[in-house]
């Protein structure tokens, strides 16, 4: 739901919106909120932080449309802003963008034009916050970070969004390249970077088919996290995925005889998601942690090749979907009790 928040000393306008807006609303796409100058706005975003646009008009009492813009562009810079103002002259436009509105709209309202700015305003919002949330599950700023991103992120921002620690509900699959590291052994350098690269992407595109994200790639195997709807079915699939187009990649010759072949581990379940690291050396691995990621990582290791072997728990929660058959019982590290395992066939 678009969250949008109306701000303007006429009454009036409040009523037209909710009129001409009343089918949006009831349908759950628009939730809109009213303050009656630039003041009362601000203490309105801090009540409901997710709003993602603001509608403002320039000439109110105690704060107006214009100071506005400016104390947005420094508290809340995902909040994008339109100016809907019947002061249509070039000097206030120019000003309205210079201190970051989106867009202008003039009064009278022309209700279709000011429809189709919004959903074109709102598309951008979504655009720049999904781009973050990509930043922090792709893990682009887990490497250095320096003054220079700091200071093109807001630092409130920064935190807020890349700092966030929680605990979520998901699936960790790992999947390691069997018999690699006998090839890192004895292959040239660049023939194992290349091999092992290319066998990465046309892994990476099945676990992104499935909206999957890599978490890291360890070796020779990769950590993948899958959270939302149908979380482990998704990863399932991903998995069965990736084990079809490994074992149809061709055999490498050239002295080394290889064919490459997957195991790969699954668990889902709660896990802790946050940046594990050093802040004294500003490098943080945006990540998941717990028992979850543990276990999914020895299943792995008690996988063969081209075996899927999930726990039991996750056996009963896809049992009707997938055919699957009973390995039997593996002692793990950290376990009183051994663990019952399937493969899952197909």
């Amino acid at each position: 739901m678009a969250k949008i928040l109306v701000v303007d000393d006429e009454s009036d306008l409040e009523i037209l919106i909710k009129q001409k807006f009343r089918k949006q609303i009831r349908g759950g796409e628009y939730e809109f909120y009213f303050a009656e100058n630039g003041r009362h706005a601000l203490e309105e975003i801090v009540k409901e932080p997710e709003i993602d646009i603001v509608m403002s008009d320039i000439n109110m009492p105690e704060m107006d449309g214009l100071t506005l813009l400016s104390e947005l562009s420094e508290s809340s810079p995902l909040i994008k802003s339109v100016i809907v103002s019947a002061y249509g002259d070039m000097d206030n436009i120019r000003t309205a963008m210079n201190r970051g509105a989106f867009d202008f709209i003039t009064k009278p309202i022309n209700f279709e034009d000011l429809t189709v700015t919004m959903e074109k305003t709102l598309k951008h919002a979504k655009h720049i916050k999904q781009t973050l949330q990509a930043i922090k599950e792709n893990n682009i700023l887990k490497m250095y970070v320096d003054e220079n991103v700091l200071n093109f992120m807001n630092k409130k921002e920064y935190e807020s969004i890349i700092m966030a620690n929680e605990t979520i509900e998901g699936t960790v699959m790992f999947i390691d390249i069997c018999g690699f590291t006998t090839i890192s052994e004895n292959a040239p350098p660049d023939t194992v970077v290349t091999m092992i690269n290319s066998y990465f992407d046309e892994m990476v595109k099945e676990i992104m088919a499935q909206d999957g994200y890599i978490d890291k790639f360890i070796g020779d195997a990769i950590m993948a996290v899958f959270r939302g709807d149908y979380h482990l079915d998704r990863a399932i699939d991903a998995a069965l995925a990736v084990c079809t187009k490994v074992n149809s990649l061709p055999a490498v010759k050239e002295g080394l005889q290889y064919k490459p072949k997957v195991s790969i581990g699954i668990k889902s379940g709660e896990m802790v998601c946050g940046n594990i690291g050093s802040q004294s050396l500003r490098r943080l691995d945006f990540t998941v942690i717990g028992d979850t990621v543990n276990t999914a990582a020895r299943l792995q290791d008690a996988a063969k090749e081209n075996q899927i072997i999930i726990s039991e728990e996750c056996y009963e929660k896809v049992k009707e979907s997938f055919k699957c058959k009973k390995v039997g019982e593996i002692n793990l590290k950290n376990k009183a009790l051994p663990l019952s395992v399937f493969e899952v066939l197909e």
